[in-house]
């Protein structure tokens, strides 16, 4: 069976590193999906959840990224994310209260540059929120 190696890492820690089947994600173009021996490829990513179908035991393992790069070579891919958060570890209760908070930072913001700030936040979290909550039915 053909399997990819796959490292996800932000710049505080290595959040997964292993064999695997299958992997998606959200490119900035839309959802990727990356087998074995896929073409070479450099993206940005958004704000989404990265899928690993694990070579191992055949588990998904879901990881929560809020943008970063993807690169993609024919047995490895490597998503170095923004921030990474496994999704076993997500909290709906404070991404929730971070949406708030960003919400209430665009309708205050004093200038263009406070304004996309919290809107990136605010599209961080949301996405945060939809992915949490697409890991939780399953």
């Amino acid at each position: 069976m053909a399997t990819i190696h796959v490292d996800v890492v932000s710049a505080e820690e290595s959040i997964f590193s292993g064999e695997a089947k299958f992997v998606a994600l959200p490119g900035e173009g839309g959802e990727l999906g990356i087998l074995p021996q896929h073409t070479p490829l450099i993206t940005r990513i958004k704000p989404g959840a990265v899928r690993i179908e694990r070579a191992d035991n055949g588990q998904e393992e879901f990881v929560f990224v809020a943008g970063g790069l993807l690169e993609v070579q024919p047995n490895c891919v490597t998503v170095l994310a923004d921030t990474a958060i496994r999704g076993k570890d997500l909290d709906e209760a404070k991404a929730s209260e971070a949406k708030k908070l960003a919400e209430e930072a665009m309708k205050n913001a004093k200038s263009d540059i406070d304004f996309a700030k919290a809107q990136s936040e605010f599209a961080a979290m949301a996405a945060q929120i939809a992915a949490l909550r697409k890991f939780r039915k399953k």
